[in-house]
Parts: structure tokens; sequence; C-alpha cells
């Protein structure tokens, strides 16, 4: 039987002085949505704490447009940290939403975002403590409807049988629809199958339970889905696209947290997509086509959204900002709007290239902290492998422009383990990054370089589904260990600082993005090894994922480094972001000739079969300029 709906928070108050950030789970922050008890009720859910929840544009996209749908209440949860969730167990409180405080196992829809493959373990901590069973299969009658959506459902397997249904592409229009189709199924007195099982009718939903999983030599181990014989459900299920962009609301920020959270400012999705085409790249394939708001759009949407908000601080958020054809007009408006009011305005990445460097100056508002560039490889031979158009002569002049504009600190973003990789292209890497230091001594000023330094990251390349290199595997740990090695070895520089990312957690990602439905066996089996915050590396424990593929007589290496064949039928093959495997195989030819392809948005068309498969186009302010 469904939990009654009722205010919880009694029980949960006696806790907020035992545990750290009370302000996490005490609701009734300026602009949260008072629900009506009459309504159909969903809860959305971040499964991860509340101040990099509350971060999470496309939640808050969701939380407004469902709250503006008449009949329709939204609220919100997040994962409660350790110590909460600890001590709630102890005390038998079942997770709560934060505007209501009930319980969310009394909610008609629960839904929740997945942002990235490491979240796979908080789900299943997000549903122990609502009381819900981890299969869709397994729960009640009366159990609230399970959804889900975000960026990494381009595989879904690995946790679909988790979900009822899970929502492809983009959801603002989405799930108002799934929820009011599920509002209808229940006035009409349907059954829980009945329901979930009529979803399939609606465009981009995947009903895993209409799917069976068949093995045979076009397949790899994992198998590849089909829908069940007699189901109505499609063989393939498309991505959801809004054209019409511009006419989405540019500021779904209305809730303003009570304490600091991981992005505290307001931020304006100035654009979605990007066209630029890095083979790694997932989001670059999943979110096209590219479609820009306009500038006047943007200005107006900031100042409302300011007032609004109080915020001292606007990102102008997108995969790729610099890029947007009214870039400069943008922020040339922004700056003469804003002059005098304290208001920073900031952009999240630059181009790498003298344009990108002038943006920068522009957002930064006279401030020079350090300026972040992402050249992804070292040597020429390997971005042209990737796809990364771009030029050692770029980095000098982006470096050369920056320091001379009052610069001293620079961030520079690569990958290793990348498909075709050398010991040279490591090498390069500390050797890319001392002749920016050297460009930078040459331009500051003796007396002036107790600042100046460069700072290098460097992330271990994961195969992600519905790239061009999806097929290929993952570098081994072993091999990864090396490499990190090597790279310590060839820095000489002690103004350069080196990290990489840890090579045992970007193993399970890779796990996560290649397995099929037989992952979640892995994933429970984690879970109860204790893993939980897993993209958190204080709580990553490798040992336990070990323990948990041993049980279920799993090879975490063997999955993540085992190379697929592109005629393979992958496990993702059903649920699409639109692009042809033709397109992705070519692609993955040319990378490995060290072969470019342009960005369709400055040049023609490049024929990834994208646009006329989701009924959408590029969509520009303006004209854009390489």
């Amino acid at each position: 039987m469904r939990l009654a709906r009722e205010d919880l928070f009694y029980r949960i108050e006696p806790l907020l002085a035992l545990v750290e950030r009370p302000s996490r789970y005490i609701n009734h922050e300026w602009g949260a949505h008072r629900g009506n008890e009459d309504d159909f009720h969903v809860c959305l859910i971040y499964p991860d704490t509340y101040e990099v929840g509350m971060s999470n544009l496309g939640l808050a996209i969701l939380y407004n447009n469902l709250n503006r749908t008449e009949g329709l209440s939204c609220e919100r949860c997040y994962l409660p940290w350790i110590d909460m969730a600890d001590r709630m167990r102890q005390n038998n409180i079942p997770l709560l939403a934060l505007e209501s405080a009930a319980p969310v196992a009394s909610f008609d829809v629960v839904g929740i975002s997945i942002g990235h493959e490491m979240a796979c373990t908080n789900i299943l901590e997000t549903l122990d403590l609502a009381g819900l069973a981890f299969r869709a299969s397994e729960r009640d009658e009366d159990d609230p409807i399970l959804i889900a959506g975000g960026p990494s459902v381009y595989n879904p397997e690995p946790y679909c049988e988790i979900f009822d249904a899970i929502l492809i592409g983009d959801g603002e229009e989405l799930i108002v629809e799934v929820c009011e189709a599920i509002k209808a199924a229940r006035a009409a007195g349907l059954s829980r199958t009945e329901i979930v099982e009529s979803l399939c009718h609606i465009e981009s939903v995947y009903v895993p339970s209409l799917y069976e999983i068949h093995t045979d030599e076009s397949s790899t181990r994992w198998g590849y889905a089909l829908p069940r014989e007699g189901s109505a459900a499609p063989e393939l299920v498309l991505k959801r696209t809004i054209q019409n962009f511009a006419d989405t609301d540019p500021v779904p920020q209305t809730v303003i947290p009570f304490g600091d959270v991981v992005f505290n400012r307001l931020s304006i999705e100035v654009l979605r997509g990007c066209a630029r085409g890095c083979r790694f790249c997932q989001a670059g394939i999943t979110y096209r086509p590219v479609r820009e708001r306009t500038a006047d759009q943007v200005v107006a949407a900031t100042i409302r959204g300011l007032e609004a908000t109080g915020y001292d601080e606007v990102s102008l958020t997108s995969l790729s900002t610099t890029d947007h054809s009214c870039c400069a007009e943008m922020l040339r408006r922004l700056n003469n709007r804003l002059d005098g009011t304290g208001v920073q305005v900031s952009i999240p990445s630059q181009r790498l290239d003298s344009f990108g460097v002038d943006m920068a100056a522009e957002a930064s508002g006279g401030k020079r902290s350090s300026l972040t560039f992402a050249p992804e490889a070292g040597t020429q031979r390997l971005r042209d492998v990737i796809n990364k158009n771009i030029s050692s002569e770029d980095l000098t002049i982006a470096a050369t422009n920056a320091f001379s504009a009052g610069w001293q600190r620079m961030k520079l973003y690569f990958m290793m383990g990348l498909p075709t990789e050398r010991d040279e292209d490591i090498v390069a890497i500390p050797e890319s990054a001392a002749e920016v230091m050297r460009i930078g001594r040459s331009i500051v000023p003796k007396g002036q370089r107790g600042g100046l330094g460069v700072s290098v990251s460097v992330s271990v390349f994961v195969p992600k589904p519905w790239t061009p290199f999806q097929w290929e595997g993952q570098l081994p740990l072993e091999k990864v260990r090396e490499r990190q090695k090597l790279l310590l070895e060839s820095t000489h520089d002690r103004a350069i600082r080196i990290a990489y990312h840890d090579a045992e957690t970007s193993q399970i990602e890779a796990v996560l993005s290649r397995i099929g439905r037989a992952g979640l066996d892995l994933i429970i089996a984690a879970w109860h090894e204790g893993c939980r915050f897993d993209a958190w590396s204080e709580q990553f424990h490798y040992d336990a994922w070990l323990r948990a593929a041993e049980s279920v007589g799993m090879d975490l290496s063997e999955i993540a480094s085992t190379a697929y064949r592109v005629e393979d039928r992958l496990p993702w093959d059903h649920v699409s972001p639109g692009v042809s495997k033709r397109f992705l195989a070519l692609e993955l030819e040319r990378a490995r000739k060290a072969q470019t392809t342009p960005d369709c948005t400055f040049t023609d068309c490049v024929g990834c079969g994208l646009c006329p498969a989701v009924g959408a186009d590029n969509s520009l302010a303006g004209v854009r300029h390489g």
C-alpha cells in the first residue's frame, strides 16, 4: 500500500542539529512551489546532495514546466548526505520531498535525473531510503510510476529495469505529456501494467518492460533489445528535440537556496547543442542540432533573472558559449547594462583562439584570475584523430593574447588513453604546458611573475555510446598508470602543476557506459558492498566494485577494455539521438586516418543524419565566424 501523503518534517527536525549542512533539508526557500493537494503529484529527484542538485539547470526547467501545468504539482528531492541517510535509517524515516516533507513513495510519479553514469548506486540509495523496490517488476500496484531522463540515458540498459519509463532527449514538453498521460490513465482506472505499457505510444519514451534481450553472432556479449512480440513498442526510440528552443523560458531558476550551492549564480542557457564534432564527446552528438537564443532574448532574460533572484553573477551557459553567433554582442550589451552594479558576467568555456580570449576579457569585468582551455591532446596528429580542430599555433596565439591581456594563470585540459595514442602524445602534454609557460615569462615582467603558472588536468578517455569511438575499448588500467608515470616524469618545470583523474573511477564509468542490461546485477551488488556517492572521490571505493564484480561473475577490465566490431548490434542501438551509425563508423575510419571533419554551423552539412531524423535543424541567431 502506498504511503500516505503527510508532512513528516517533525520526524527529521530533531536530526538537523546532528548533521552537517542542515539547510539541505529545511525547505521553504524563496520561490519554491507550494502545491495544491488536489493536484496530481510529481516528485523530481536529483540523486546527489542538495548543493549539487540545486545547481542543475535541467531539473529547474522541468520543475517550472510541471508547476505551470494545470492539475500538476511538482516538488523536489535530493539525496541526503551519508550522515543524514544513516540517521534516517536508524529512525525508520522514509525519504521525503523537500516542499511538503511528504514521503517520496506517496507521490503519483517519481522522476529521477540521470546526469552521469556514476550516479547509478545513488539511484539505488534513493530508492532504498524511499522504501521502493529496486526493480520496476517488483513494485506494488499503487506504488509511484518511476520515470527517468537526463544526459546519460543513451545507454539506459544497465539501469533500465529500475524504471517504468525512460524519457529520451529534450524534456521540457515530454515530461508534461508523460505526467498528464499517467494522470489520465489513473483517472480511467487502468492498472499499473496498463498505464506503463500505454506510455510507449508517446514519442521518445522508452518502456523497458516491453523489450526483450537477444544475443547472437551479430551482437556483443550483452545482446541487443527488441520489442516483445505483440507489444506496440517501437524498434527505435528516437530522442525528443525542441526545434523552437528560443521559445522556451530562458529563466528557469526560481528557487533561491538558503546556503551555498556548487554554482551559486544565475544561469542563462544561451544555446543548446554543439557541432564541433569532437569524436570522444557524447554531448556533442546527443544535444544536436545547434539552437541559439537571440541577443535580445539573452539580455532581457539576464536582467529579468537578476531582478528576480538577487544574484551578483550570471553565467551564459552552453556546451560552447563562445561559438554563439552573437556572443560578442551579448557580452558588450550586458556589460553596458550592468556597469556599476557589481554583477559579473561569466562564460563557462573559451574557444582556444584569439576570439575566445577576447570574449573571456569581455566577460571578466577586469578580473584576471585564470583562463581555461582544452587542447585535449598534446600533438597535432592526435588532435586530428579526435577531430579537435585546433593547432599548436592556436594555443600559442591564445596564450600570447591571454598573458598580454593580464592573465597570469592558465588551466589546460587534456585526455589520455585516446584511440591511436602513443608515448610521444603523452610527452607532448607537458611540452605544450612548458611552451605556454615560456610565452608567459616572455610577456609578464620579471617582477610580476610571482603568480605565473600553468595547471594541467588530464582525464582518462571513456568510450561513450553514440560517438565515433563507441566501438573502442578503454586503455587497460596498467597502461593508464604507465602513461600517468610517463606524464609526471616528462614534466620538468616546477611552475607547471600536473593532476590526473583517478584511473579506477574512469574504468567504472566505462563499464557502466558500455555494459548491457545485466549491468543492474553489478550495480546492486556494488550498492550492497557500500558503494554510494561514487562521483565523490573520497567516497569512491574501487575494492568494493571489484568485490561486487566478482560476486556476479564479471571482469571489470574486460568489460571496459574490450573493443566492439563496427558491425555489432550494440546494447544501446534501440535508443537513438538521431545520428546514423553509418556516419559514426565513417568518423571512426577518418579518425584512424587522422582526417578531420568540419563544424556544420560554420560550413555545410556533414551528413550525420541527425537533423532529418529528429525533424529539426540548426537555428542560429546570426552568422558564425570561425
